[in-house]
């Protein structure tokens, strides 16, 4: 692996309350192809905006150049630098006064695969993590040695069972590994959806993020 961090010095946009006006926060993470401004414009969708949503924009638009399911050594230096992205986002949240719990993490497709991934190997209490049509990375199957504790965190794992994208088998395995971390997991698994958002996801959120922002 390399410490290269490609995603470095790309943009980060922000939309809803300003941060520093904001008791919580939604750090949103986009797929590949896409944009911090297309992932930005769901919150839109949101049954609140009084806290900050936070998305940060990939190199080239992508976080890691292979599926999500290669060998994890292939995805190099990008799973690393947009783990570090995230990283560097929450920290600078928490210095300008919203804890982690306060937090929450969201993300559509290889948005999904990243949020996912950094929470299992950052296990702690976060406001919530939303992966819409994503799983943790690495080849199906894999050994893994995710240890610590997410305190009951809120884990939403929603895809479809046809995905032609994310195997089923992944969410389940992914589930499997965030209720060994101890986080309170909801997995919705939709028949016959395409690669998508649906409404069912999105008044997920909406109660989740209606619970961040009741101080």
């Amino acid at each position: 692996m390399t410490s290269e961090n490609i995603h470095k010095n790309q943009p980060v946009l922000t939309a809803g309350k300003a941060i520093d006006q904001s008791s919580a926060a939604m750090i949103m993470i986009h797929g590949r192809g896409a944009s911090a401004e297309n992932i930005l414009g769901l919150s839109q969708e949101f049954a609140t905006q009084d806290m900050a949503f936070v998305a940060p924009q990939a190199a080239y638009h992508t976080w890691y150049p292979y599926s999500f399911l290669a060998p994890i050594e292939q995805n190099e230096p990008g799973i690393s630098s947009g783990l570090a992205t995230i990283k560097h986002l929450l920290r600078n949240l928490n210095e300008r006064g919203i804890p982690t719990e306060r937090i929450g993490l969201l993300g559509f497709s290889q948005g999904a695969c990243l949020s996912l991934e950094y929470a299992a190997r950052n296990p702690q209490r976060y406001g919530g993590i939303i992966a819409l049509s994503g799983g943790v990375i690495g080849p199906l199957g894999m050994n893994r040695h995710d240890e610590g504790d997410m305190n009951q965190t809120s884990v939403f794992l929603g895809c479809s069972d046809v995905d032609a994208h994310i195997p089923l088998e992944r969410v389940q395995e992914s589930t499997q590994i965030f209720q060994s971390l101890n986080a309170d997991v909801t997995e919705r698994i939709y028949p016959g959806m395409g690669h998508t958002i649906n409404q069912d996801e999105i008044n997920y959120i909406n109660e989740l993020l209606l619970s961040l922002t009741d101080v």
